[in-house]
């Protein structure tokens, strides 16, 4: 039996209710190790060009990583991909909590799925065994209580539960793959390509974990993450204020977005920061894997980072859901304008209990409101509701239309701010934050000049976890520990913070591998990074190493890297999708207004193309942007050849 893994892969046919089980060979997840990289394999042999995202042909993978369930910290990831209905090219989801190492111990590294059932179904996996059952039941039901009637009808309270929600049984673009209630595989669409296939949900429980190669090795390394997070002041914030940690921060240096994108800091940063939610929020006693102090953890990992919010009056908040991170509170805070943290905690259980993405709703929110101010839409089009920034209680109210489909303006909102534009008309584009359909997330490019690149060379649209931060590396601010890891990945000198010159392009490109190789081991990014983390690049590689027994180098860890970024981009110009789509909305082009640090910047839109062809040429591609024959076989990957 090989080390850290199963060795089988579960395939499902929904068309024709069929379940078999692949045991791919050693060197198969050598060369992948699991998470995307695996996934795009299947997908790229088994789905047709052209498919339709939300048709039978569509193959969703749900894939964990080769040290997934080992006993150390920010292992337990699960990485979710099928085409994207939101770019209709590659989507791409990663999310944690137990449900990953449960999948693992279950006997299954992953799960291949095609088709679509007649009727609504849910998979039920237990210690190597699969089956289909009936899911009628759970139609229209939001997560919470989805999770309460499987536990109550398979007699176990312990069983993981992926599943979309209510949501994506209305349409809504952006549905998402939730776990535990609070756990969400986002941004991309996963949870509407699920529910397109009638699958319901994926549940699991297993006893036996896979084997370790090196214990003491691993035993080693573990012991050293408790030891070092008291000096990394970035893990301490990380471990006490969970991702809210940032809010401040951001606001500080001037990369907070506020108001739809038009501003970089926020006049009531401090009523919305990860401090404030700490202080007065996170109570309530530790019930199962909740601490004291409202905060909660995936599977064994000591940095906590989750948060847990229980509230009473206006706005009422069951700790179930969990409690909003830092994104969340971007998006229907700052990008709204809204100041209270109770509203964005009941945002955040709402689009928990239907399984939505927070950043696209949040920020389509903030596009409306953006285009209710400028005129371009008035009550006609809100169906009444005066739609004005920093109004709590309007921001609840189209969510809950959104969630709902329940009014012509809630469903369109439900498509996403890019589509929406193309019905408004009337300069709305103007007001758009995306690429690639997807919603920018709460870090400003305007500022953080690398991040606009990857923001536009992203496969899946603008992400903020796809590559380290222009801010980490910056002259003043850079650590030596931070310059000392990114030196492991070809990186050693401090850079100006807005600069976008060769050496901030390098950055962009070499910690884009690594992050895409974190994304295909299945490693939780604020535990194990380039720099910044728990742990770094050398430590990453003798952990693989610790599980598998393979004696893997960072430099073999970064090729697993090259191979799933080449992967997914070999998938979106085999859909149409090449350097044309590799491009930053109207608004990151104007300067910024109000007060702060970044006022008054804005990108350049020739630096954003001399960094494309920069960029095109470090990954070896053509100047479309497209992966070459050479640049795949040097990733050995000749069979993802043809396929251009």
């Amino acid at each position: 039996m090989p080390y850290g893994y199963n060795g089988n892969i579960l395939h499902v046919d929904l068309t024709h209710r069929q379940l078999t089980v692949e045991t791919p060979p050693e060197a198969f997840y050598r060369t992948y190790m699991g998470g995307s990289a695996m996934g795009l394999y299947y997908i790229l042999k088994e789905m047709p060009k052209g498919a339709d995202a939300l048709g039978p042909d569509n193959v969703l993978t749900l894939m964990t990583g080769v040290t997934t369930g080992a006993s150390i910290s920010g292992q337990s990831r699960i990485n979710a991909n099928a085409k994207s209905p939101i770019s209709g090219g590659i989507g791409d989801s990663q999310g944690g909590g137990f449900f990953p190492a449960e999948l693992k111990f279950a006997g299954f590294d992953g799960i291949v799925i095609k088709g679509k059932s007649s009727e609504p179904v849910y998979l039920l996996i237990k210690d190597g065994i699969a089956e289909l059952r009936a899911a009628d039941h759970l139609a229209g039901k939001l997560t919470g209580d989805v999770d309460d009637l499987l536990k109550q009808e398979l007699g176990d309270a312990n069983i993981e539960i992926l599943q979309h929600g209510p949501a994506a049984e209305k349409g809504v673009l952006y549905s998402t793959l939730l776990s535990m209630s609070n756990r969400n595989n986002g941004r991309t669409g996963m949870g509407l390509v699920m529910a397109s296939k009638n699958l319901k949900a994926v549940v699991v429980r297993g006893t036996k974990k896979p084997p370790i190669a090196d214990h003491k090795g691993l035993m080693a390394i573990n012991r050293e993450g408790p030891k070092m997070l008291p000096d990394n002041g970035d893990m301490v914030g990380l471990a006490k204020y969970g991702t809210p940690s940032v809010v401040m921060p951001q606001n500080s240096m001037g990369t907070l977005p506020t108001r739809n994108y038009n501003e970089a800091a926020f006049e009531f940063a401090e009523d919305i920061s990860g401090e404030k939610l700490y202080d007065v929020y996170l109570r309530g006693a530790a019930t199962g894997k909740q601490d004291k102090q409202g905060r909660d953890t995936c599977f064994s990992c000591i940095v906590r980072c989750k948060r847990v919010v229980e509230l009473e009056g206006k706005y009422p908040v069951d700790k179930k859901y969990g409690g909003p991170e830092y994104e969340t509170i971007g998006t229907f805070g700052s990008y709204c304008a809204v100041k209270d943290l109770e509203a964005i905690s009941l945002a955040n259980q709402i689009c928990n209990e239907y399984a939505i993405d927070t950043i696209a709703s949040g920020a389509t929110i903030a596009f409306a409101m953006e285009c209710f101010e400028k005129g371009i839409i008035t009550t006609q089009e809100t169906g009444g509701i005066e739609l004005k920034f920093g109004d709590a209680d309007a921001m609840l109210e189209v969510l809950r239309q959104i969630v709902n489909a329940s009014t012509p303006f809630g469903k369109l909102l439900g498509q996403g701010s890019e589509r929406v534009a193309a019905v408004w008309g009337n300069g709305a584009d103007e007001c758009l934050t995306t690429v690639k359909g997807a919603e920018a997330p709460a870090h400003m490019p305007q500022a953080k000049r690398s991040l606009g690149l990857i923001y536009a060379v992203n496969p899946f649209g603008a992400d903020h976890q796809s590559s380290e931060h222009d801010w980490m590396i910056e002259e003043g601010i850079a650590s030596d520990l931070y310059m000392n890891r990114l030196a492991q990945l070809g990186m050693e000198e401090r850079l100006p913070p807005l600069s976008l010159g060769k050496e901030k392009v390098k950055f962009a490109y070499l910690t884009e591998v690594f992050y895409s190789m974190l994304d295909s081991v299945e490693l939780c990014q604020f535990v194990w990074g380039p720099a910044w983390t728990l742990y770094g690049p050398q430590e990453t590689a003798d952990m693989v190493k610790a599980v598998t027994g393979w004696d893997v180098s960072v430099d073999e860890l970064m090729k697993v890297g090259g191979r799933r970024l080449n992967l997914m981009r070999t998938f979106n110009a085999r859909e149409g999708l090449d350097r044309k789509d590799d491009k930053l909305p109207k608004k990151f082009f104007k300067a910024l207004q109000g007060e702060g640090p970044s006022a008054g910047v804005a990108l350049a839109q020739e630096e954003i193309e001399a960094a494309l062809d920069e960029y095109y040429k470090l990954a070896g591609w053509t100047n479309s942007g497209t992966p070459t024959k050479n640049s795949l076989q040097l990733l050995d990957l000749d069979w993802a050849v043809e396929l251009m």
